[in-house]
């Protein structure tokens, strides 16, 4: 049965080259869409009408009242942006949303059909299932789709676009500013308008939310000021008045900040995104606004994967559709190769899978780290297995020097495939370093291969299939060191906690060399140092989640770092409630793990030296070398004269005579 649609077809513009329709209903078991311009409720009664006509002619009765109530109990609400139609499920009947969704694609790609209400766990797990996490609506992640967000919210009724429509609640916000701007309407227009508002302010939609409400108003302002009134009976002075009157209280009511809609007012365009992102509870949290809810804090793309049915893996049928349309580059973006080597990996070694989803971070979680040469892939899966409760988290990095980057060097494919090898026991060899000299990290890594065929500047390998090597390990659950919130600051049992945490895990940074490629430029305590809370949301741990730069720097003395490792204290000053305290508790804890590490090093020379005597030694720069500098290095430091040249960095300075 094709989609009959009454009203405009999505996505059709009108004069202005707007959208004639920003929302539309389905009734996927009739195979009608509805687009003509309205509210949902108003489509539901123009498709009743509509049905009803049909049963006229068959000479049927009209439906009772019960009857329109079931039928209108099968429409699914759809939103229509400009390449985009949005699904807004009802969370306890997702059956219907995916029959609307296969009905949607009879006419529409499915990459350009995606669902809301991701706040509600019933449809997360729902789309989960189908390893469709990737069609959820995403959460603006930058300022620029913030301000997107806010600009194609505008929405009409029947008369201008002068609301803000927040799609998962169904209210539309009127801000001061576009009701003060009906002023220059005909009289006969303004009316419409305003009777438009006083019927709908008034009215609440199947969500049990009003349909139009009012932006940052205090409570001395609502839908009841225009409760009674009938617009369209007032002669023109009547009507001007009575406009004047309440654009005069709805300004009293409104904040002098709100009144403007100001995209590039922080306050205003924050305040306008977090009532058009807010849900049912109108509670929106600030990792919402940024991009990052609980589901997509690290700012993940969600890719397409494939769902489990009866026992078989189906891959998406959108992989087809990038087969087909090879030169379609958001297309081929979509449709990662590698995450579908992940899921292939993944199903070989677990089996018995009840869902799996495979999103890739965005952009660099280290606001502060320069990009160098090299791939740069990471990648995040959450998995299930059918006969467990447990949500398996995996953490996925691509290695930075694979086959194909040194076939970009222009290496022939043997000593490609050979320095790549290499390269993944440097890593491995790294963080075997690194632990045995105190570092904390995640307790088990596992490497892994996919395949890519190669596409680049060497033409005569183009089209060959070569190994991707990539690290896998448990995702670590916690606050990066360098985005913990400043609220937790204020705490001081929580500042000085994290301050020996801090200090710890900088010991052991600064003895490995952490740095960029073998420069006075240390890495640490920019998005690679995790700290794990316990019950009482304290620190009770610090893990480095991710070895880079360990060993960069190999030969020069420590004491040289020392700016470097005062930075930590010193851009938290103005955030904890006692600086030199927190200063202090650094030190002290950067002191004793160096004297520690020092100390067992000193102790088991033997069992360190003799860890990477196998490896090949080279003084131009191998692992085995690297190892012994950092060794020889560690040993002729002085701990006090180390401590003491960081101190003489610290805003505020703290004394020496203090440590213990």
């Amino acid at each position: 049965m094709s989609l009959q649609i009454l009203g405009a077809p999505p996505f059709e513009k009108d004069a202005k080259g707007q959208l004639k329709s920003r929302i539309a209903t389905i009734f996927p078991r009739h195979g009608v869409l509805v687009t003509i311009p309205g509210t949902h409720a108003s489509q539901r009664m123009r498709f009743l009408e509509e049905l009803n006509k049909q049963r006229m002619a068959s000479n049927l009765p009209p439906l009772s009242k019960d009857e329109e109530a079931m039928e209108c109990s099968t429409s699914v609400d759809l939103f229509i942006e400009p390449d985009t139609i949005l699904i807004r499920p009802d969370p306890n009947h997702m059956e219907l949303a995916f029959e609307a969704d296969f009905k949607l694609q009879e006419f529409l790609s499915k990459r350009r059909i995606r669902f809301l209400f991701v706040w509600d766990e019933k449809v997360r797990q729902a789309i989960k299932q189908r390893g469709e996490c990737w069609r959820i609506s995403a959460f603006p992640r930058t300022r620029a789709e913030l301000e997107k967000l806010i600009t194609e919210a505008k929405v009409a009724i029947g008369g201008n676009p002068i609301y803000y429509y927040n799609h998962a609640t169904g209210t539309r916000y009127v801000t001061y500013q576009e009701f003060a701007g009906l002023e220059h309407l005909p009289p006969q227009a303004l009316a419409v308008h305003l009777q438009e508002i006083a019927s709908h302010a008034l009215r609440r939609n199947r969500l049990g939310n009003l349909e139009v409400d009012f932006f940052c108003t205090a409570p001395t302002f609502s839908g009841l000021d225009f409760a009674g009134i009938d617009f369209k009976s007032l002669s023109k002075d009547e009507l001007m008045n009575k406009y004047r009157d309440l654009k005069e209280r709805f300004k009293a009511a409104v904040d002098p900040g709100y009144r403007t809609d100001d995209l590039k007012d922080d306050l205003w365009r924050q305040k306008m995104a977090k009532a058009l992102l807010s849900d049912q509870s109108g509670t929106v949290t600030e990792e919402v606004l940024r991009g990052l809810s609980p589901e997509f804090f690290l700012q993940i793309e969600w890719l397409p994967g494939g769902y489990i049915e009866e026992g078989e893996f189906m891959f998406d049928s959108i992989f087809d559709e990038a087969a087909a349309n090879p030169n379609d580059p958001e297309l081929q973006s979509l449709c990662d190769k590698l995450a579908h080597g992940f899921i292939f990996n993944f199903i070989r070694e677990y089996g018995d899978l009840e869902y799996v989803n495979v999103g890739r971070v965005c952009t660099s979680l280290s606001a502060k780290r320069p990009q160098s040469d090299g791939r740069r892939g990471v990648y995040i899966a959450e998995l299930k297995l059918r006969d467990t409760q447990e949500r398996l988290v995996r953490f996925i990095r691509i290695q930075k020097w694979g086959i194909r980057e040194r076939l970009e060097e222009n290496k022939d494919l043997l000593r490609s495939i050979i320095e790549s090898e290499e390269y993944t026991d440097y890593i491995l060899d790294r963080r075997l370093g690194c632990r045995q000299l105190g570092m904390k990290l995640p307790s088990r890594v596992t490497m892994r291969r996919t395949r890519e065929k190669y596409t680049g500047k060497r033409t005569e390998f183009n089209g060959t299939s070569i190994w991707v090597t990539y690290f896998e390990r448990d995702y670590i659950r916690g606050i990066a060191t360098d985005k913990i919130p400043g609220h937790k600051y204020k705490d001081p049992t929580y500042s000085l906690k994290l301050a020996k945490l801090l200090g710890k895990a900088a010991a052991s940074n600064l003895i490995v060399g952490r740095a960029h490629d073998d420069k006075l430029a240390a890495i640490f305590d920019d998005g690679d140092e995790v700290i794990i809370e316990d019950d009482a949301g304290l620190p009770k741990d610090l893990i480095v989640t991710d070895h880079s730069g360990a060993f960069a720097n190999y030969r020069t003395p420590l004491v040289e770092f020392a700016k470097h490792y005062a930075t930590p204290v010193n851009i938290r000053v103005d955030r904890v409630p006692n600086a030199n305290a927190f200063a202090q508790a650094y030190l002290n804890a950067f002191h004793e793990w160096f004297v520690h590490v020092q100390q067992d090093y000193r102790k088991r020379q033997r069992a360190f030296h003799a860890l990477f005597k196998h490896l090949p030694y080279d003084p131009a720069g191998s692992f085995a070398f690297r190892w012994e500098c950092v060794l020889k290095r560690l040993n002729e430091t002085n701990p006090n004269d180390l401590v003491k040249a960081i101190q003489e960095h610290l805003v505020p300075s703290t004394s020496s005579d203090n440590l213990h």
